[in-house]
């Protein structure tokens, strides 16, 4: 039972990251078929990332929040859980910023047919390097 308090523990950094992944990986499928997306299926795949990317970054904030609180407190074994998880979290942000970008770079942009098409990806390229 030693254990049970560092699975709550683990369980509270984990809240909200991995619910939008589906949605991404879907989206990733749809948008690497290299061909131009409609407005809905654009904004499926913005949305999509920016759900994923939002969760993490909240995760962030909160595994920051509590490595602030946990410092006070001189909790070791706890800083060392807290650091992990940031760590993971970062290499993540990274990951996925990365995978969008590559989409971006390889697939929507060169299939951009339209002016709008274009501006929206190189926007959303613009906004994915500014995240990382």
């Amino acid at each position: 039972f030693s254990l049970f308090p560092d699975f709550i523990y683990q369980t509270c950094l984990r809240v909200g990251v991995l619910w939008s992944t589906k949605m991404v990986e879907s989206m990733k499928k749809v948008a690497g078929m290299d061909v131009e997306l409609t407005v809905e299926e654009r904004n499926l795949l913005s949305v999509a990332y920016k759900n994923v990317i939002g969760a993490r970054r909240a995760s962030w904030r909160i595994i920051s929040s509590i490595e602030q609180k946990e410092e006070n407190k001189e909790g070791e074994h706890k800083l060392k859980m807290i650091l992990e998880y940031w760590q993971m979290v970062e290499t993540e942000l990274m990951l996925i910023c990365c995978n969008i970008l590559d989409v971006l770079g390889k697939h929507q942009i060169p299939a951009a047919n339209t002016g709008e098409s274009r501006v929206f990806y190189y926007e959303m390229k613009r906004d994915y390097h500014r995240c990382w």
